[in-house]
């Protein structure tokens, strides 16, 4: 075999080899799965229903007279859409935005809206048994968020509901 032909080859029977479960194992009784991420020092995560896609982040253009955590609006494929620091609505911190900085991409009532968040982890799943008290993540303004958390991997992670934070009044009325 060639040099080439041998690597196409070795990964196919790796590839064959890897086995991601079953469709039971994937949506088993008592497992939620989501997207999770970092928002300041909270480890979070949300529903895939409530996440359209996962993006860089896109060139900003500020709108004068928004509130401080509205960072503008961004050309996404054609679309407007409003760009929101989340660490700074939730927290009044401003996020300082990397190189690497992800938005999430969200569907709510009016148009969808780009998110900022500190650090994506991808997907994560939780078991029913790992279920913790959401007290001390649910601090502050992330209490109207999150209602439950999982302890997994020596963090506790929070479920936080982005189309509870679509919905909200303050959210929805961003200019200053």
């Amino acid at each position: 075999m060639t040099g080439a032909f041998a690597l196409l080859a070795e990964y196919e029977r790796r590839s064959l080899a890897h086995s991601v479960g079953l469709p039971d194992q994937l949506d088993a009784p008592g497992l939620w799965r989501g997207v999770g991420y970092r928002i300041g020092r909270r480890m979070l995560a949300s529903s895939f229903d409530e996440v359209i896609e996962i993006l860089p982040m896109p060139p900003v253009t500020a709108v004068p007279g928004a509130q401080p955590w509205m960072l503008g609006v961004a050309n996404i494929r054609g679309s407007l859409l409003p760009i929101v620091d989340l660490k700074q609505f939730l927290e009044g911190e401003r996020t300082v935005l990397q190189e690497s900085q992800r938005v999430l991409i969200v569907r709510q009532p009016g148009g969808d809206v780009a998110l900022t968040i500190d650090e994506l982890f991808g997907q994560r799943s939780f078991l029913e048994e790992d279920e913790v008290s959401a007290d001390r993540i649910a601090e502050g303004r992330y209490g109207h968020f999150v209602d439950r958390a999982y302890a997994h991997a020596n963090a506790t992670w929070g479920v936080f509901s982005l189309d509870r934070l679509g919905r909200t009044p303050e959210f929805r009325q961003a200019a200053a």
